[in-house]
C-alpha cells in the first residue's frame, strides 16, 4: 500500500541503526521524567485498577509485572509503538533535498486516535502530545516539528503523544527501533512510578518490575517496527473498562 509514494506495508527487516552520542543524549532527555510533557499526571489506567481492587499492595512484584506486560504487549506496543514508528519514517526516510511531507505521520496520528476506545485515554494522549509539542518546539525547533505543530494547531491532526515523539526523535537522529523502545520504556517507567504514588508498590518493587519488563519492551518494540500501519490495533478490554470507570471516579490522583 502506498501513501504519497510512501509504503505503509510492513517494512523489511532492517539492520540495527547506529546511534550517535548526541542522539543518545537527546533520547535520554526526551524520556526523562523531568521533561515537561505531562506524563507524570497519567497512571495509564492503573489508578482505576487500584480503586476497584484489581491491584493491591498484596499483588506484589508478580502481579504488577503481569499487568504491565499485558499493557505493553496488547495496548501500547501495537498502537502507540506502531504509530510512533510510522511517524518516525515520515521524517527519517526523506531523501536529501526531498520536500518534507508529513502525510504518513498525520495518517498514523489519525489511526491512533481511532483505536483508542476510551475517551479519557484519547484525551490524555492528545493533551500530553500538545504539551510535548509546545515544549519541544521551543527547546528543539526544526522544520519537521514546526510543520507537524502547524498541522495540529490547524485541526488537521489530533497530535497524539506517540506521534509527536516519533517526529521529534526522527528529527533528533534517533533510530526508529531506539525511538520505539524509548517510548515503551518511558511508559513503563511512568506506570511503575504511578504504582508507588498509589501505594501499591515501594521503590524497590517498582524497579524490580521495571527491570522484569525490559525484555518485553525490546520484543514488543521490535514487533511494532515490523507492523504495517493498517494493522495497528490493541486489545485490552478490562483496561478500557477501567479507563471508562475512571472518568466517573469521585476522587482522582491522576488524569487517567
Amino acid at each position: 500500500m502506498q501513501r504519497n509514494g510512501e509504503s505503509t506495508a510492513p517494512p523489511a527487516r532492517e539492520a540495527p541503526e547506529a546511534m550517535s552520542l548526541a542522539a543518545f543524549l537527546g533520547c535520554l532527555q526526551l524520556t526523562d521524567s523531568a521533561f515537561p510533557s505531562g506524563r507524570y499526571t497519567q497512571s495509564s489506567g492503573l489508578e482505576s485498577f487500584v480503586q476497584h481492587g484489581y491491584v493491591t499492595a498484596d499483588s506484589g512484584r508478580q502481579g504488577l509485572t503481569a499487568l504491565l506486560v499485558d499493557q505493553l504487549e496488547h495496548a501500547v506496543g501495537p498502537t502507540d509503538g506502531v504509530a510512533l514508528a510510522w511517524a518516525h519514517r515520515a521524517v527519517s526516510r526523506r531523501a536529501p533535498g526531498q520536500e518534507l511531507d508529513l502525510a504518513l505521520a498525520v495518517e498514523a496520528d489519525q489511526r491512533l486516535t481511532a483505536v483508542k476506545l476510551a475517551r479519557e485515554v484519547r484525551e490524555s494522549s492528545t493533551r500530553t502530545g500538545r504539551s510535548l509539542l509546545r515544549t519541544a518546539t521551543t527547546v528543539f525547533g526544526g522544520a519537521a516539528l514546526e510543520a507537524f505543530s502547524g498541522a495540529v494547531r490547524s485541526g488537521a491532526t489530533p497530535g497524539n503523544a506517540a506521534v509527536v515523539t516519533g517526529v521529534l526523535m526522527a528529527q533528533q537522529g534517533i533510530p526508529t527501533d531506539h525511538a520505539v523502545a524509548a517510548e515503551l520504556y518511558a511508559y513503563a517507567a511512568g506506570w511503575v512510578n504511578a504504582a508507588v504514588r498509589l501505594g501499591v508498590a515501594d521503590h524497590r518493587v517498582a524497579q524490580a518490575v521495571l527491570h522484569a519488563g525490559r525484555p518485553v519492551v525490546e520484543r514488543t518494540g521490535r514487533l511494532a517496527c515490523r507492523t504495517a500501519l493498517a494493522d495497528m490495533a490493541g486489545s485490552t478490554p478490562l483496561a478500557d473498562l477501567m479507563s471508562m470507570r475512571h472518568e466517573h471516579a469521585p476522587l482522582r490522583l491522576f488524569m487517567s
